[in-house]
């Protein structure tokens, strides 16, 4: 049975833990109808995803929102006044399972502020996940936070109760990290993430010896930044993703728009919404990353240093290399093919199957999830009579891209002499 004030707690805690991105809040309330089922809140249940591709329903809370930490971006700052609670390990073990009964959820998400000190805080997340999987004997997913700071044998035994561990970083670069939370540093987020990548690995290595040694955060390990609340550059973002996904094995970083809830702090800049549409795009960017070979350096660089806001990413590396376009469907190897905007890893798979027995057409690829609206000015094949990017210049395939007229008397001449043989795009 669920206390009265373990709900009070509840709605307080949850609310708290919806700033934290790695895994997603259903956003919404919609109450119960009449002869309906189930309603919708907007604290509490997030999601996930298994390896599997099964959606999995976690209940997402903080242990407390006390902080003894003063960073200028989190809601449960201890400057600001908010409500302030704390569950204790029992009750938080109790409302798991009790929700877990209910099928409500099928894991936990847990993240605490810091309670009197790292440690403190982290020994008492740790009991959680002990107390689920001793006393409950519950083996569902359990995510714990591992607070920077705690030390190495908390975060051992974190990661022999926990499925998933993760360190938020939160601010790109060091520099603003300790402008805006002059309470940290690189080392007391990075040293953690060293402890679980090692733990991580050496448990890997013990069960090809013995099937039957304990597993260390069987799901690996995440981070979280935040985008936005500082001026660091997309190219200094996806620069640390991609050593964070090659040095520390990471299975996800989630990126974060800021989002203004302390606007009376003048280290933060003056954003009335959060910078949605740029976290999309570090999200494309970095799928591009982990699945389609591309290099941070070529999505993002010196010269370019932040993601185009109106294309993605894919498509904005390609106009700016169209000396690699148009490419072969019939011919080009798996990698080349990834790098052609319209064409998913799906379809690459696809692709190299069904050319070993006929050369490919526009209606072959169409019928295989090619997008022909972006792909075919980069592609060619048995038919394909629509004109490429280097028929076009990069500048009209952006416009026409973008469902703009191409700007320019040249550039509205060169689409006046193409238009009959691109008839999608009228």
């Amino acid at each position: 049975m669920i206390s009265e004030s373990s709900l009070e707690k509840l709605k307080i805690l949850a609310g708290a833990a919806k700033y934290d991105v790695s895994c997603a809040s259903s956003g919404t309330n919609r109450s119960n109808i009449q002869g309906g089922i189930g309603n919708a809140s907007a604290w509490g249940i997030c999601h996930s995803f298994a390896e599997d591709g099964r959606c999995i329903s976690l209940l997402k809370i903080m242990l407390s929102n006390y902080c003894i930490y003063d960073c200028a971006y989190c809601i449960n700052r201890k400057s600001n006044d908010i409500p302030r609670t704390s569950f204790t390990p029992d009750e938080i073990a109790n409302l798991t399972i009790e929700f877990y009964r209910r099928n409500y959820i099928e894991g936990l998400f847990l993240s605490s502020g810091v309670l009197i000190n790292p440690d403190h805080t982290m020994e008492r997340m740790v009991l959680v996940a002990k107390k689920l999987r001793t006393e409950h004997r519950y083996n569902g997913y359990i995510h714990l936070k591992a607070i920077p700071g705690a030390s190495q044998q908390l975060i051992a035994d974190a990661g022999r109760w926990a499925d998933r561990l993760s360190v938020n970083i939160e601010i790109p670069t060091e520099n603003n990290l300790k402008l805006l939370a002059p309470d940290k540093d690189f080392k007391s987020v990075l040293e953690p993430m060293k402890m679980i990548s090692a733990g991580i690995l050496e448990s890997k290595e013990e069960r090809k010896n013995h099937r039957n040694a304990p597993l260390f955060s069987p799901s690996g390990q995440s981070t979280q930044l935040i985008i936005g609340a500082t001026n660091d550059t997309d190219h200094t973002i996806l620069k640390l993703s991609s050593a964070l996904y090659t040095r520390r094995d990471l299975k996800r970083v989630y990126y974060s728009g800021y989002i203004p809830v302390n606007s009376y702090d003048s280290r933060l800049p003056a954003l009335n919404t959060p910078p949605l549409r740029r976290e999309h795009r570090l999200y494309q960017a970095d799928w591009l990353l982990r699945f389609y070979g591309f290099r941070s350096d070529e999505i993002v660089n010196t010269e370019n240093p932040n993601l185009d806001l109106e294309l993605d990413p894919k498509v904005s590396w390609a106009l700016r290399n169209p000396h690699l376009f148009p490419v072969d469907i019939n011919t080009a190897d798996p990698l080349m093919l990834l790098r052609i905007p319209g064409i998913g890893t799906k379809s690459v798979q696809l692709i190299l199957m069904a050319r070993k027995h006929n050369r490919l057409n526009s209606s072959h690829l169409k019928k295989m999830g090619v997008v022909m609206k972006r792909a075919q000015f980069f592609v060619t094949c048995n038919e394909l009579r629509s004109q490429n990017v280097q028929d076009l210049k990069p500048e009209i395939v952006r416009q026409l891209l973008l469902d703009k007229k191409p700007i320019g008397s040249d550039a509205a001449v060169q689409l006046k002499l193409f238009y009959p043989v691109m008839p999608a795009l009228r």
